[in-house]
C-alpha cells in the first residue's frame, strides 16, 4: 500500500457496483445511418437506436426504420436481466472479467488517497488489463461525445466499402488467402515494432503490395494506434477496405469507428458476452460494417458458431491471456464438425497471428481459411510491400 496526500479530493468514488455495457435507456436518438451497397446491405436509409447507457432499468434495444413503405422493427432482447456482466460471461467460460469487481484499486480518507492492490482489482492478464483501461476509456470519451452527437455526423459519412467482398475478390484473383495487412506500431507483448512509424505511408505501401484490407489498430495505451490514424488512413485516398482493431466493449465505440471511417470492427469473443456481440452485429448491418468476430479456443468456436448472422470468423493463434502463439490451433479448431458447419454457412475464417513465410500460409489455408491478417512480420520490414510478397513467396499486386 502507498500513501500520498492529494488537494482538496474528500470523496469516495460514488460506486463500486458492476455496470452492464449492454444495458439501455429509453430516449430515443434519431440516427441516420448510410447504409453502403455491400454484402450485407444495399440501400439507405434513417435508422432510429436507443443509446447504450449505463444505470437503467430497460433490457431491450431497438433499431427500427424511421420511415419507409417497408415497416421493420428489430428487438434485441437481452438474456440474464438478474446477473451482473461477468456472472452472465462467465457462464459462457468467458475468464476476462470487464471491470474491477470491487472497484479500482484507489481509495480516499479524508484529503489522503490510498492506493490498494489486492487479487480482486489486480487484473490477471494483459488482456484483462486492457479491457480495464478500456471500459475507463469509453466512459469518459462518451461524457465529452454522447451518442446523440453522432446524429449529424453519421449524415456525411462516407459509404462503406466491402470488407468481405474485398477479401473473396483478392482469394479469387490470386488462389491464396486474401490479405489483411495491419498497420501496427507497437504492441504489449513485443515492443514498439517500427520506429520511423507513418500510418499513411504504411498503408499505400501495403495497397501497392496487393493487400486486400487494411487492419487499423486504434488503441493508445498498449498498440500506440489511434483512431486518428484510422481517419487519416481513409482521408488519404486508400481504396481497401479498413478494419478497426480495437478492443469493443461498448456499442459507442462501434459508431465512433464508423464515423473515422472504418469499414469493419473486430469483435472479441474472448470478451464479450453473446448477447453483446448477436447486439453488436445488427448494429453493424445498419451501420453497413462487417463484424471479424475472433475466437482463439473450441468454445469460443462453438459459442460464435451459434450466433445468428456471423459471416466472418477470425482464428487467433495467440492466447491473449499467456501471448504465446501456436499457429496449428487454426487446424485444430477447423476440424471435423465445426469445419462442416463453416463451410455450411459460408462462413469466410481468417487466420490470425503467428503468419511469418509461405508455409505458414501454406499451412492455414490448408486447414480452410481464406484470409489472414498479418502485422508484425510486415511492419517490421524496411519494405512492408517486398514483406508481402516475401509472406505469400511471390508477387500478389495488382
Amino acid at each position: 500500500m502507498s500513501l500520498r496526500s492529494t488537494p482538496s479530493r474528500v470523496s469516495p468514488p460514488s460506486s463500486n457496483r458492476i455496470i452492464s455495457s449492454s444495458v439501455f435507456i429509453k430516449p430515443k436518438l434519431r440516427i441516420p445511418i448510410p447504409i453502403s451497397r455491400n454484402r450485407n446491405s444495399s440501400i439507405s436509409m434513417t435508422r432510429s437506436i436507443r443509446a447504450q447507457q449505463p444505470d437503467s432499468n430497460d433490457t431491450s434495444a431497438t433499431l427500427s426504420p424511421a420511415s419507409g413503405a417497408q415497416e421493420s422493427t428489430l428487438e434485441v432482447k437481452e438474456q440474464n436481466v438478474g446477473k451482473s456482466q461477468d456472472e452472465v460471461a462467465a457462464s459462457q467460460g468467458i475468464r476476462i472479467r470487464r471491470q474491477p469487481p470491487t472497484g479500482p484499486p484507489v481509495h480516499y480518507v479524508g484529503p489522503f488517497e490510498f492506493k490498494i492492490q489486492n487479487d480482486d482489482n489486480t487484473p490477471r492478464n494483459i488482456l484483462e488489463e486492457i479491457v480495464w483501461n478500456k471500459d475507463m476509456e469509453v466512459k469518459q470519451l462518451k461524457e465529452r461525445r454522447p451518442m446523440n452527437m453522432f446524429n449529424r455526423t453519421l449524415q456525411n459519412v462516407r459509404p462503406t466499402r466491402d470488407f468481405i467482398g474485398a477479401l473473396m475478390a483478392s482469394y479469387e484473383r490470386t488462389g491464396l488467402p486474401g490479405l489483411i495487412a495491419e498497420v501496427k506500431k507497437a504492441s504489449p507483448s513485443r515492443g514498439v515494432l517500427r520506429e520511423d512509424f507513418d500510418p499513411v505511408e504504411i498503408a499505400h505501401t501495403y495497397e501497392k503490395g496487393g493487400a486486400a484490407c487494411l487492419s487499423v489498430l486504434t488503441d493508445e495505451k498498449y498498440f500506440q494506434g489511434s483512431f486518428e490514424n484510422l481517419e487519416a488512413i481513409r482521408n488519404a485516398g486508400i481504396k481497401c477496405p479498413l478494419l478497426c482493431k480495437e478492443f469493443i466493449i461498448d456499442a459507442w465505440q462501434i459508431f465512433y469507428a464508423r464515423v473515422k471511417g472504418a469499414d469493419a470492427i473486430l469483435l472479441i469473443a474472448a470478451v464479450l458476452p453473446d448477447k453483446d456481440i448477436r447486439y453488436m452485429i445488427k448494429i453493424c448491418e445498419k451501420l453497413g460494417l462487417a463484424a471479424l468476430v475472433e475466437v482463439h479456443d473450441e468454445r469460443e468456436m462453438d459459442r460464435v458458431l451459434e450466433i445468428e448472422g456471423v459471416q466472418l470468423i477470425g482464428i487467433n493463434n495467440r492466447d491473449l491471456e499467456t501471448f504465446n502463439v501456436d499457429i496449428s490451433n487454426t487446424k485444430k479448431l477447423l476440424e471435423g464438425r465445426r469445419g462442416e458447419i463453416i463451410r455450411e454457412k459460408n462462413i469466410i475464417v481468417v487466420g490470425e497471428s503467428g503468419l511469418f513465410t509461405p508455409d505458414d500460409i501454406a499451412y492455414v489455408q490448408e486447414a480452410g481459411v481464406k484470409a489472414v491478417l498479418v502485422g508484425e512480420s510486415l511492419v517490421k520490414q524496411s519494405d512492408p510491400g517486398k514483406g508481402i510478397a516475401n509472406l505469400f513467396g511471390k508477387d500478389i499486386s495488382l
